[in-house]
């Protein structure tokens, strides 16, 4: 394979029936099969030239290939070993490209990734793409912007705004960190194997984080764990006085928490320290 050639979805098939691998379920693997999104998802991402780009999930290179054409650099991590003498294959003659086989979700990206301006561009596995991805707007301050294909559920929820049926910590999560929007969604009949459920291609930019974040992400994450109770009643094991430090934010003591919003959180953390 050379060039930038993008197999479709006879081609991918038979690669993958050459090497003997079959999707594994337990490793959320869906194979990506239609060049016309693959290249949709560079286009929104943006890709330069001076750009370093993570991916996170190899799988057969079709997205690898069109990342490493538009990118100075590209380091991907793919967990099954299975794949290394099909990437000998298909990746090889890419000068710019390191495959890494590693569990991305045990890798601390903040630290294994060397250099500046990275984005992360990847079709997230479906059982662990929202704790990598939330891990590394954490943990990993160098990737700037973050194109993730997810399943749309999960991309609601991400994107959702406060009062929705769908918003919920992940949404505060992300807000702390960054802006999110959906670029577009994505059939099932796109992929190999075949999933039951729609995928949404998310972009995400990151935006400098308040110094309250880490707090106010942990009184959300109480706050939601007991969702059906007002604030004065869910917050009640880490405030103190919960109904003043609440009033003292200017919120009402009776809003529950999917009425609040990040900006919302960050008053509440702020107003707790001030309370102590």
């Amino acid at each position: 394979m050379s060039g930038t050639t993008l197999h479709g979805r006879s081609a991918i098939h038979a690669l993958l029936e050459k090497h003997g691998i079959r999707a594994r379920k337990s490793l959320g693997q869906n194979f990506l099969a239609d060049p016309n999104v693959v290249e949709r998802i560079v286009r929104v991402a943006e890709v330069a030239a001076t750009d370093n780009v993570v991916e996170v999930g190899t799988g057969t290179g079709t997205l690898t290939r069109a990342l490493a054409a538009a990118a100075g650099r590209v380091v991907t991590y793919e967990v099954d070993e299975r794949f290394r003498p099909l990437h000998a294959e298909t990746l090889a003659d890419l000068g710019n490209v390191e495959v890494r086989y590693e569990d991305v979700a045990r890798v601390d990206l903040g630290t294994d990734l060397n250099g500046d301006r990275w984005v992360m561009v990847a079709n997230m596995p479906y059982n662990v793409g929202t704790p990598i991805l939330m891990e590394a707007l954490r943990n990993a301050p160098k990737i700037g912007r973050f194109v993730v294909m997810l399943q749309r559920e999960v991309a609601e929820r991400l994107i959702a705004s406060p009062g929705s049926k769908t918003y919920g910590l992940p949404s505060v999560s992300l807000a702390l960190r960054a802006s999110a929007r959906r670029s577009f969604n994505v059939p099932p009949q796109v992929f190999l194997p075949r999933p039951d459920v729609d995928s949404s291609v998310v972009l995400i930019e990151r935006r400098s984080a308040h110094p309250a974040a880490a707090s106010a992400e942990v009184l959300a994450g109480v706050a939601f764990n007991q969702r059906r109770k007002m604030l004065r009643r869910s917050l009640m094991s880490v405030l103190v006085d919960p109904s003043s430090t609440i009033a003292a934010a200017g919120l009402e003591p009776e809003a529950r928490a999917e009425d609040l919003s990040a900006a919302d959180y960050l008053r509440l953390a702020e107003a707790a320290v001030d309370d102590r």
